[in-house]
C-alpha cells in the first residue's frame, strides 16, 4: 500500500474515533500521529517539524497567565458585570458574553480569549443554576466570527497577511464589515437556537442579589500585577509584527514575568495547564501533515480549482466554500498553509485579492462547523470537560453547521457584490 493510501486510512480512522468519541480525542489524535511515524508516512524529524510550536507555546503562556488571574477573583467579577447588564435574563446574558467574546477575539488571538472567557462563563452559569453548554457553544461560534475581522484575530489570517503582504488596517477595512454583519445575524440566530434551553430556568432575584453582594476580588495586589502583565501581553500581540516577535514569545514572556513578579509556585500553576489539549494538537498536526506531505490535500484542491478554468468569480466562490468544508474537517491552520501556494499560483492568471479574502473567510468561518475545526473549539471543549460538562461532537455540529452555512451565504454575497 502506498504512503498516500496509508495516510488516508490513518486520517479516516483517527477522525472516526474523534467523531464517535469511543476513544478520548487526545488519545485518538496521538494514536494517529504515532501511526503516521510507525508506518513511515513521515519520519520522526518530519513529524516534529510539522508541529506548530507557536500555537502550542501561545496556549501554554496564556493558560499560565489565566491560571494566576483566576486566583484573584477577576473572572467572577467580570461574570457579575455580565449578569447585571443582562438583568438576570439567560438569553441576554448569553448574547452579552458572545458580544464580549467576539469583540475581544478581533484584537487578540481567539485561543487566548476562550482561555479567559470560559472560567467566567462557568462561574456565572454555576451561580445561577444554568446549563453552561449553550453559553460555551455560542461563545465558540462568536469567537471564530469575531476573529475573522482582523489580521491578528485568527491564525489563518496571520498566515494570509504575511503571504499576501496585507497590513492590519487594510485587512480590517475588507474583513471588518462582513464580520460585523455576520455577528449581528448570529445574535438573532443564537436567540433562535438557544432560547428554549435557556427559558427553562428563570434566574431568581435572590440569585442576583447574592452575586452582587459577594466579595469577589480575593487578592487585589495579585490582581494589579496580573492586569499590568496582561496589558503588556495585549500590547505585545498588537505590535508583534512590527517588533518581529512571535505571539508565542509574547505569551511566554508574560507568563514568566508574572510568575517571577508574584513569586507563585510554578508547580501549582503549570499543573493546571490543559495538557490534554496540547497533546491533542500535537497529534492532530502530525496526522494532517501526513495528508499534506503525501499530496492528498493539494490534489483535492487542485482538482476542484481546475474546474473554474480561469474564471475569477467562480474561483473565489469555490475557494470560499471548499475552504469552509475542509476547515471543518481538519484544523484551519495547516489547511491555510497548504492553500497559500495555490492561491499565489492562481493569482498569476486572475485578480488575486478576492481569492485571499475568500480563503480567509472560508478558513475562519468553516472552523465553526465542527468541534475540531479550529483551535479555540478544542480548547473550550477541553475546559468544559474538565469542569464536568463535556461538549459532544454531534451536539456542537447541529449548531455549528447551521451557523457556518448562514455565515457562508452572507460571505458569498459580500465577495460577489464588493469584488466581482
Amino acid at each position: 500500500m502506498s504512503s498516500t493510501w496509508i495516510a488516508l486510512v490513518i486520517f479516516a480512522v483517527t477522525y472516526i474515533l474523534i467523531v464517535t468519541e469511543r476513544v478520548h480525542r487526545t488519545t485518538s489524535a496521538m494514536l494517529g500521529g504515532v501511526a503516521m511515524i510507525l508506518l513511515r508516512v513521515l519520519t520522526q524529524a518530519e513529524a516534529f517539524r510539522c508541529i506548530d510550536w507557536n500555537v502550542i507555546f501561545l496556549l501554554v503562556g496564556m493558560m499560565v497567565i489565566a491560571n494566576v488571574l483566576r486566583e484573584t477573583g477577576l473572572f467572577q467579577w467580570l461574570a457579575v458585570q455580565a449578569v447585571r447588564l443582562g438583568k438576570g435574563r439567560p438569553v441576554r446574558i448569553l448574547l452579552i458574553l458572545c458580544g464580549v467574546t467576539a469583540l475581544s477575539s478581533a484584537f487578540l488571538d481567539n485561543v487566548t480569549i476562550v482561555v479567559l472567557v470560559v472560567p467566567v462563563t462557568l462561574f456565572v452559569t454555576g451561580q445561577l443554576g444554568l446549563d453552561p453548554l449553550p453559553f460555551l457553544i455560542a461563545e465558540i461560534l462568536a469567537c471564530n466570527i469575531g476573529g475573522t475581522a482582523t489580521l491578528i484575530g485568527d491564525p489563518p489570517n496571520i498566515l494570509i497577511g504575511s503571504a499576501a503582504g496585507i497590513d492590519f488596517t487594510t485587512f480590517l477595512a475588507h474583513m471588518g464589515p462582513i464580520s460585523l454583519l455576520i455577528l449581528l445575524v448570529f445574535f438573532g440566530l443564537a436567540w433562535l437556537m438557544f432560547r428554549k434551553e435557556l427559558r427553562a430556568r428563570r434566574v431568581r432575584a435572590a440569585d442576583l442579589s447574592a452575586l452582587e453582594t459577594a466579595e469577589l476580588i480575593t487578592d487585589r495586589p495579585l490582581l494589579r500585577r496580573g492586569v499590568v502583565v496582561m496589558a503588556g501581553v495585549i500590547l505585545g500581540f498588537l505590535l508583534h509584527g512590527a517588533l518581529h516577535i512571535e505571539s508565542a514569545t509574547v505569551a511566554l514572556a508574560g507568563a514568566t514575568v508574572l510568575l517571577l513578579w508574584t513569586r507563585k509556585d510554578p508547580h501549582h500553576i503549570i499543573r493546571e495547564v490543559e495538557w490534554t489539549t496540547l497533546f491533542f494538537f500535537v497529534g492532530l498536526f502530525i496526522v494532517v501533515d501526513g495528508l499534506v506531505q503525501t499530496g492528498v490535500i493539494r490534489a483535492v484542491a487542485q482538482a476542484i480549482l481546475q474546474v473554474v478554468d480561469g474564471h475569477a468569480g467562480l474561483a473565489a466562490m469555490v475557494l470560499l466554500w471548499m475552504s469552509a468544508v475542509i476547515s471543518g474537517v481538519v484544523d484551519n491552520i495547516p489547511y491555510t498553509v497548504t492553500m497559500i501556494p495555490l492561491v499565489e499560483s492562481l493569482g498569476q492568471a486572475m485578480p488575486v485579492m478576492p481569492l485571499w479574502w475568500a480563503l480567509a473567510l472560508g478558513a475562519c468561518l468553516g472552523g465553526n462547523a465542527t468541534l475540531v475545526g479550529a483551535s479555540a473549539n478544542v480548547v473550550v471543549a477541553s475546559l468544559a470537560e474538565r469542569s464536568g460538562h463535556p461538549i459532544r461532537f454531534w451536539r456542537f455540529f447541529v449548531y455549528g453547521a447551521l451557523t457556518t452555512f448562514v455565515s457562508l451565504l452572507l460571505a458569498t454575497a459580500y465577495i460577489w457584490l464588493r469584488y466581482l
